[in-house]
């Protein structure tokens, strides 16, 4: 099966899903890529340009079906603090060039030993985690899709 195109979740049929494919978040920013669908399938990723998917993308294949999007569960790091100690927080994340995903109350990102360390020094509450990860998408990529 060959996927030329993406459908953003909630845009596409549920009825129109004949299968999915699980991606960590490295393998969802891809233009060509060969994937293993959930029920042993092959599908050839074959975009014009690299793409962000999402969770509950649909990769359209040729007949029109649609095989959904799964984010992998990864281990993460939540962040937890008061307001202005989470902004500064990020500040620090940032300034590390760090994917970072803001989430309702807490930040998440990748679980490394030297950022759990760091943030806990500047009065953060971290824990890991295992969820999918989706991060903020860079300035200049989101406006891209306005």
């Amino acid at each position: 099966m060959r996927a030329s195109e993406v459908v953003p979740a909630g845009r596409w049929e549920a009825a129109d899903e004949i299968d999915s494919v699980l991606i960590d978040h490295d393998m969802r920013h891809r233009r060509r890529v060969l994937l293993a669908t959930r029920q042993g399938r092959s599908v050839l990723l074959d975009l014009a340009r690299a793409t962000r998917l999402r969770h509950g993308d649909g990769l359209v294949v040729e007949d029109g079906d649609i095989i959904r999007v799964e984010a992998m569960a990864e281990p993460l790091l939540e962040i937890r603090a008061d307001p202005v100690t989470l902004a500064r927080i990020a500040w620090h994340l940032g300034n590390r060039h760090l994917e970072v995903q803001v989430a309702d109350g807490c930040l998440l990102v990748r679980d490394e030993p030297v950022m759990a360390r760091m943030v806990a020094g500047l009065g953060g509450a971290v824990t890991a985690v295992s969820a999918a990860f989706d991060p903020e998408p860079g300035a200049y990529e989101a406006l891209r899709h306005v």
